[in-house]
């Protein structure tokens, strides 16, 4: 038995404690008159209160009530509400100290035993005192209700404890009933008033034992026993019947007055604290000393229980402490779909995941350490159904049990190798390892028992090891995790990581997460750090999902981090669980009883931010239509990680929804909800928006929303509106507005309404020059005869010719301005349905989870053929929708043709080492040298049309005079850019038009299974990256991306094309099932790589190669197990099974490690000689070296070559 302190804090000497029966919550009441009430499970201090005048003895909670109840040296006991945290009244009465005060678990009772020698008892309700009770001859130190019945205890210093019935009270105090004869004649019987003439309540039994002071009594919570404690230094049993009470034992150890003691909640112990600054805990049952915790200078006076879980209290001369007896961690293991663990009983059980069912004892192990001393852990070893438990027994013992094969009940061991170790871990299916700390030594052992290998651990002090993967252990330390390798004794990598206690692994084997008090740490099979987390509440324990999210609990939560370090809250707890498995939305875990409980759980918060950092958008999809996912942490959490576009489709509130559509650009959206709020602030951002992004029919709306005239005049000036700018004149007539007027006129180049505004204004001197310059003499000389003036009599300055503004070339009113880029995320597509397939196998991160309805794909003999769907041609898939191309943005040009010094083309040449960039210079010889150099470019015909493409687009041509030749301009990509050094052309199709249009385009010819036209689009798209360039690092590993996913498509196709033009040759039959197999193999999208599975389970199923087919199926049914394709394939997988032969042996091993040679279509195994192009990667036999590439047409297999380049400077 061990001492776990959880909480410790320093203050004046404690006195009084009381727990609150639910909340994480302690009163201490303190010798310097303060109650201080504390939250131990965070260690802070919530609130103190200070009324009493002088030390606050006792103190006590209700069981259900916000109120606690005080008793101190000031004679007064205090009501309180921790609710609105004062005293609501105060009930006087005693004469001296008072001692403690305990509520009454069912009656608005207070118990209260004072130095005035007696024990009363107040009604809190109405606030009055009912009952005195009289007896003692000294202190009463002591008073308490019993847990069920009418009694009460006492002890007092006069060496005696009593027992008090107050079953005459209860039925005094309680509503009226009925009475019956036998009743009316016990209460006229009852005994004679004492002498302050209470007849309620009376002594029941009086007990002398003690030969001095009793300090404190208890009643057991559910048997017939008390226990008192003495200055006699004696703990005293005792046991009462209906008419009689005995003293049954006396504990004796105890060196000076024991001040308080109780019994255990839950075990057969009692606990006592004495002023020898000891807590002593003894067996209830022999009456012997179990344990003794000594503290070096602190007297105890004051020992409570919570009433509920495992937690005692102490309190002491420095304060008070927060301890358990026991770690209450049950020891456990999981094993697939079983959980086998160890049971409060000490016997170990099991239990099964998959039928929810919990088995019978499998075996005991009362025998395995002290009585009082639970097993620390077990290790389960399922080749020989063994398990390895420890226990900290004797400085740490572990022992190795094999399991009966049937549970028929607890089963005492048999055949048993113990030995002494801190822990012992399984590292093979006949080896584990046996940790002695004290040596700083780890023995490697065989299932007899006996020591194969000794390690003397590194030089760090190790605290604990784990299993770290095959032939590996991780060694814990106080400050870092170490990976170790048994075999080579070296240590392979270590990790700061501070007081971890537990590792949990992933299903997989691939992560491990490090859990210590308040981290959680998640690295790699390697001990390489994922990320790491922080919790202000202690960390507990841990588990996998499958999809690779970490469930972790606290001591009142349910959490989940993910691999990037991103984490929230699944559901809250009642009670402390240890989390043993996760399956969907259900969670397995053990209680502090060491039972197995079922929690559900909602994963849909999870799995959502998971299927996002993964940007598996078919999952965020699915989710996003078929679960209620709201709430402001996962619309902060989207816009933190930049996805706006996605919060937009969880927000109702009109403001939210507003900010999101401008953040994302999404006008539509944001028109309609600016409707909605109509407030001059959201149109007015609305407004400024909408201008960036060209869209003036919106910008219009807004300003005409503001009233903002003159920006509306501007804006029709600038789009050529001249039918609006003339309402805007009549509209500036009727608001009586003459600047409006004449900025109208002038923008119209209405020269007469700007003479008729300023003559209305009455500014004649200016409507007369006005007129004069424009020639219109009539008006002149109305003016004149107006004003009463002659010409003669005006003196004009020198007058210019008339001004008229420029008209709008073309006016563009009809239609939007391509300002801004606001092209649609793919998400958004997702959402309409424009994007077939967003994922590839390798990063599909719900490969497991049937995303994809394979009842999509074909069950056929060909590709193309679809059974039971009528809608399907044969040959072909389902279309899908169109994809849709995006208007290309206006680009600046800059006319230079006439510029001295180098031309725009010398520069760019000169500019950048990228040979797309030597294409729009026109510099073709220069670009082909650079491509020679770095993708070893041999066959330059299929770039041809590329090299014209950028050619062209790089410049634009002005016509001049007919004997002129055309001005040139330019077109540059960085249009911003002033320095020469830096100018670079426009090259189109760039990246993003290549995964949004062409990649597309690629996905939807394979869906058509249109494999020809596919080939064509994938290899044009590898001509296009040959001869292009980014903008970022992160561009070129798009790139990088975009490329591997091509060559993979191409091969694929390439393949598949070759096994039709041989599908009708009976004679080669072989060669059409290896290819159908080799089909299989290259990286495709999931539903892709589902219709080569399909495909090559159908043909080699026909042709009675059941072993292969079983292996396609296989691997078709990891990729989705449900719908109708999945039931043929698990019918073709259970026929493999059993008829695992193939009638065609073909050259084709599904365990092997192989790649497709991209001109033979032969497999490559590994380790064997190949050769590679140095652009897309291909492989190829040694003896295709110095060909041209079958893939991308363009470079040598083999070539030397120094890397493609994509970013120019």
């Amino acid at each position: 038995m061990q001492m776990l302190t959880k909480f410790e804090s320093k203050s004046s000497r404690a006195k009084g404690i009381a727990f609150h029966p639910k909340r994480p919550w302690i009163l201490v009441s303190l010798h310097s008159s303060t109650i201080q009430l504390w939250d131990y499970r965070m260690g802070t201090l919530i609130d103190r209160f200070e009324e009493h005048d002088g030390p606050v003895r006792g103190i006590d909670f209700h069981k259900t009530q916000p109120l606690f109840v005080s008793g101190g040296d000031d004679y007064k006991i205090k009501v309180w509400s921790y609710q609105t945290r004062r005293c609501l009244f105060t009930l006087s009465g005693h004469l001296d100290y008072v001692r403690t005060v305990f509520f009454h678990h069912e009656l608005p009772w207070i118990v209260s035993s004072s130095d005035d020698q007696t024990i009363r008892i107040w009604n809190w309700q109405n606030r009055s005192l009912i009952a005195t009770l009289t007896g003692h001859s000294h202190y009463t130190m002591c008073a308490q209700f019993h847990p069920k019945e009418d009694l009460i205890v006492s002890a007092s210093l006069d060496s005696s404890v009593r027992v008090w019935d107050i079953s005459g009270l209860r039925k005094k105090h309680s509503a009226p009933t009925a009475m019956s004869f036998e009743d009316q004649m016990a209460r006229a019987n009852q005994q004679q008033a004492d002498m302050f003439g209470n007849t309620d309540a009376c002594v029941r039994f009086v007990l002398d034992g003690h030969d001095r002071g009793v300090n404190w009594v208890a009643f057991h919570p559910k048997m017939s026993l008390m226990v008192s404690a003495g200055d006699d230094r004696n703990v005293k049993l005792w046991r009462m019947s209906e008419t009689k009470a005995w003293e049954l034992d006396t504990c004796r150890g105890h060196f000076a007055n024991v001040s308080a003691c109780l019994f255990h909640p839950h075990q057969d112990l009692i606990l006592s604290v004495g002023e020898d600054k000891t807590i002593r805990v003894w067996d209830l049952n022999k009456r012997t000393l179990v344990q003794s915790f000594k503290r070096e200078n602190d007297r105890f006076w004051v020992i409570a229980a919570h009433p509920e879980i495992n937690l005692f209290a102490a309190g002491h001369d420095n304060g008070v402490m927060v301890f358990k007896l026991e770690r209450e961690r049950p020891a456990y293991a999981v094993y697939q779909n079983t959980l086998f663990y160890v049971n409060k009983e000490k016997q170990v059980k099991s239990y099964d995941f998959s039928k929810n069912t919990d088995s019978t004892a499998i075996l005991s192990l009362k025998k395995l350490g002290a009585q009082w001393t639970p097993p620390r852990t077990l290790s389960y070893n399922p080749a020989e159904r063994a398990v390895l438990v420890t226990s900290p027994t004797d400085g740490g013992i572990y022992e190795l049990i094999n399991l009966p094969r049937d549970a028929s009940g607890s089963v005492e061991p048999t055949d048993t190798k113990r030995g002494p170790g801190d822990s012992a871990v399984f590292v093979a299916r006949n080896r584990f390892a046996v940790f002695n700390k004290a040596t700083q030594q780890i023995d490697i052992k065989d299932l007899s028992n006996s020591t194969t290998k000794t390690i003397k651990v590194p030089e760090i002090h190790i605290n604990d090891i784990y299993f770290g993967g095959t032939g590996c252990l991780l060694l814990c330390a106080q400050q870092s995790v170490v990976l170790y390798d048994i075999q080579q004794k070296k240590s392979i990598a270590e990790l700061p990581a501070a007081g971890v206690k537990y590792i949990i692994w992933s299903n997989d084997g691939a992560h491990a997460a490090l859990l210590s008090k308040h981290n959680v740490t998640i690295v790699t099979k390697n001990l390489e750090q994922v990320s790491s987390l922080h919790e202000t509440i202690r960390i507990k324990s841990a588990t996998w999902d499958d999809s690779g999210v970490l469930l972790y609990s606290t001591l009142n939560h349910i959490k989940y981090t993910l691999p990037n370090g991103d984490n929230g809250i699944i559901r809250t707890l009642e009670h402390t669980i240890y989390l043993t498995k996760v399956k969907g939305k259900t969670v397995y875990a053990l209680d502090r009883e060491a039972k197995p409980i079922v929690l559900p759980i909602d994963p849909t918060e999870y799995r959502f931010k998971l299927a996002l950092v993964k940007r598996n958008y078919e999952e965020m999809l699915n989710i996003i239509k078929n679960s209620n996912l709201v709430g402001q942490s996962i619309i902060a959490y989207l816009q933190k990680k930049g996805y706006p576009e996605i919060a937009l489709q969880f927000v109702q509130d009109p403001q939210t929804r507003f900010e999101l559509a401008l953040e994302c650009g999404n006008l539509e959206v944001a028109v309609e909800m600016a409707k909605e709020l109509d407030r001059p602030a959201s149109w007015e951002r609305l407004g400024k928006e909408a201008l960036n992004q060209g869209n003036h029919q919106v910008v219009e709306l807004a300003y005409q929303k503001q009233r903002n005239f003159e920006k509306l005049s501007f804006l029709y000036l600038t789009t050529g509106d001249v039918d609006k700018l003339n309402r805007m004149v009549k509209i500036a007539e009727h608001r009586g507005d003459l600047g409006a007027r004449f900025q109208n006129s002038l923008f119209l180049g209405d020269v007469q309404a700007r003479i008729n505004m300023l003559r209305d204004a009455e500014l004649y001197p200016l409507a007369y020059v006005t007129a004069k310059v424009n020639g219109l003499v009539e008006e002149c000389a109305e003016i004149l005869e107006i004003s009463g003036l002659t010409e003669d009599q005006i003196k004009l300055p020198t007058l210019g010719g008339p001004l008229t503004p420029p008209p709008a070339i073309i006016p563009t009113h009809t239609a939007n301005w391509p300002l801004k880029a606001s092209s649609q995320s793919v998400f958004e597509k997702a959402l309409l349905g424009e994007v077939e397939t967003l994922a590839t196998e390798e990063t599909q991160a719900a490969e497991q989870d049937g995303f994809f309805d394979a009842e999509e794909t074909t069950n056929g003999n060909a590709l193309g053929e679809a059974e039971g769907e009528e809608e399907v041609d044969v040959g072909e898939w389902d279309m899908g929708d169109d994809i849709e191309l995006e208007e290309a943005a206006a680009v600046d040009t800059t006319l230079d043709a006439n510029a001295q010094g180098p031309s725009e083309a010398e520069l760019w040449a000169r500019n950048s080492a990228l040979a797309a960039d030597h294409v729009a210079a026109g510099s073709f010889e220069s670009a082909m040298q650079l491509l020679s150099r770095q993708i070893g470019a041999t066959n330059f015909e299929p770039l041809k049309p590329r090299f014209l493409e950028i050619y062209n687009a790089s410049r634009t041509f002005l016509p001049a005079t007919a004997s002129l030749p055309p001005l040139i301009n330019y077109v540059r990509r960085n249009v911003e850019e002033t320095d020469p050094r830096k100018v670079l052309p426009i090259l189109p199709r760039n990246l993003e038009h290549i995964t949004s249009t062409e990649l597309q385009q690629g996905f939807q010819m394979m869906k058509a299974n249109n494999l020809a036209d596919g080939v064509n689009i994938f290899r044009n798209i590898l001509h296009t990256l040959m001869v292009t360039g980014v903008d970022s690092a992160s561009q070129v590993e798009e790139a990088n991306r975009v490329l591997k996913t091509a060559t993979e498509y191409v091969l694929a196709m390439s393949i598949e094309l070759q096994r039709r033009s041989i599908a009708e040759d009976a004679s080669q039959l072989k060669r059409n099932l290896e290819l159908s197999a080799y089909f299989t193999k290259p990286d495709l999208a999931l539903p892709h790589k589902q219709i080569a599975l399909v495909s090559a389970m159908t043909l080699a199923f026909k042709n009675k190669n059941f072993l292969s087919a079983s292996t396609f199926a296989t691997r078709a049914l990891a990729n989705n197990s449900t719908g109708k394709l999945a039931e043929n394939a698990r019918k073709i997988k259970a026929n493999g099974e059993r008829n695992p032969t193939d009638a065609v042996e073909i050259e084709y091993d599904s365990y092997a490690e192989f790649d497709i040679c991209a001109a033979s279509y032969t497999p490559i195994y590994a380790g064997n000689p190949y050769e590679q192009c140095p652009f897309d990667g291909s492989k190829y036999l040694p003896q295709y070296k110095g060909t041209v590439c079958t893939v991308c047409q363009v470079c040598g297999v083999g070539a030397p070559a120094s890397g493609l380049r994509l970013l120019a400077q």
